[in-house]
């Protein structure tokens, strides 16, 4: 991904002081960071994907001098093991509520009292459900590209609807599957990222990802799909990703927006892309309006990814002011 863009926008990079691996039962090691200052206030970024993992570009938006900045890679991605590229990695213990409690055990072990949950997209839907479980926890929440794994939310992007706009990478990725299972892209796919051999999961896991890749950004990226489709990282994003999909993120149909109201005293910010075709900004105001003391900001030039420039300054402006 190119990030130079963003330096006028983001604060500079910076190296962590402490990294470590979480034993969270289940045979599974989650990586941390930390990174700030140590006294500062406590901010949890929260990957998207799920099984996107996190870069060193993430730790920019917060001030290191005002935040104690940790990173993690949620379970089977990133620089955690067992890694889901591997057709031997099992994926039964790799659901919603094991990362969230994986997030508890890790604000604990830090010595966290409370701590501002920071998440996009996918990272948005853990952020929400982090919270409604643990609302004494969170300080703040500041949240992007709203993704909440509703039935219509996930047809849009993986069935057929974002295709009205990206017709011609929508053909690229329904080629990976025969026709007659294309009424069920989810579950054709499925069956082909969890086929036990790599010429049949890597096709598909690259054609999952790159489908993905090509359409965060309002204006193409190349750099931001090169960085995603690396074949082992691309393997582990699809799985992941399609085994919560299969799954529904184990929430009831529409559980994070009616769940709200126990978290509408946390101050948050929602960030939302205007021409977002990833996770289109329904969600957002669907939960907007079920969140109305939430502050709410449109980007009127930006579609998905945290790295075009109007998403990373409101969302860097929103950590900014929730500094104390």
């Amino acid at each position: 991904m190119t990030t130079r863009h963003l330096d006028d926008v983001l604060y500079p990079p910076i190296e962590p002081y402490e990294t470590g691996e979480l034993l969270v039962g289940d045979g599974q090691r989650v990586y941390w960071e930390q990174s700030g200052n140590p006294d500062g206030k406590p901010v949890v970024f929260v990957h998207g994907g799920p099984g996107g993992g996190t870069s060193p570009w993430q730790r920019r938006f917060f001030d290191p001098a005002r935040y104690r900045i940790v990173l993690f890679d949620q379970r089977g991605c990133g620089r955690s093991t067992p890694h889901a590229s591997d057709p031997a990695a099992d994926l039964s213990y790799n659901t919603t509520w094991h990362l969230v409690a994986d997030m508890d055990l890790l604000r604990r072990n830090l010595g966290m009292t409370t701590w501002q949950v920071f998440g996009g997209s996918w990272g948005s839907a853990l952020a929400l459900a982090y919270a409604q479980a643990h609302p004494d926890c969170v300080s703040e929440l500041v949240l992007r590209g709203i993704f909440t794994l509703r039935r219509h939310e996930l047809e849009w992007f993986y069935e057929g609807g974002a295709s009205a706009i990206f017709p011609d990478l929508w053909e690229d990725f329904v080629a990976e599957i025969p026709v007659l299972e294309r009424n069920r892209m989810i579950d054709a796919y499925h069956r082909r990222l969890f086929d036990p051999d790599p010429a049949v999961h890597r096709p598909a896991a690259l054609a999952w990802t790159r489908w993905e890749a090509s359409t965060l950004t309002l204006r193409p990226d190349p750099d931001l799909v090169a960085s995603m489709t690396d074949a082992d990282a691309a393997t582990a994003f699809a799985r992941i990703e399609n085994h919560y999909f299969v799954h529904g993120g184990w929430f009831r149909e529409g559980q994070l927006i009616e769940d709200v109201d126990p978290i509408r005293h946390i101050p948050a910010v929602i960030v939302q892309g205007r021409y977002d075709v990833c996770t289109p900004i329904m969600t957002a105001w669907d939960l907007h309006r079920a969140w109305p003391e939430a502050e709410f900001v449109v980007v009127p030039d930006a579609s998905h990814s945290a790295s075009e420039p109007g998403i990373a300054a409101a969302l860097r402006a929103a950590t900014d002011r929730l500094a104390g």
